[in-house]
């Protein structure tokens, strides 16, 4: 260990995301309730809960988001939401 601490490992420009940070994800969601049925290419085994998530109504660019914690097929916990002013899908875990 160096005086100044621990040596962090190097990564290449932009390699690093904040933690918790969505990323974008591919789902393919049920065209009667909008549930997701897979999610990057993972099949859903069922939904643990879904809320909806609405903040910065007051400014010009407004955060409505439908959430979903889903459970996959190898048993994985994930949580997704779709941006619902601009139809994208994210993946938070």
């Amino acid at each position: 260990m160096s005086p100044a601490g621990p040596r962090r490992p190097s990564a290449a420009p932009g390699a690093i995301r904040r933690l918790g940070e969505p990323r974008p994800a591919v789902v393919r969601a049920s065209p009667d309730d909008g549930r997701p049925l897979t999610v990057d290419g993972e099949a859903v085994e069922g939904v643990v809960e879904t809320w909806l998530l609405e903040d910065r109504w007051w400014t010009d660019r407004p955060m409505r988001r439908r959430m979903w914690e889903v459970v996959t097929a190898r048993g994985r916990a994930v949580v997704v939401h779709r941006d619902l002013v601009d139809g994208r899908w994210w993946r938070s875990r």
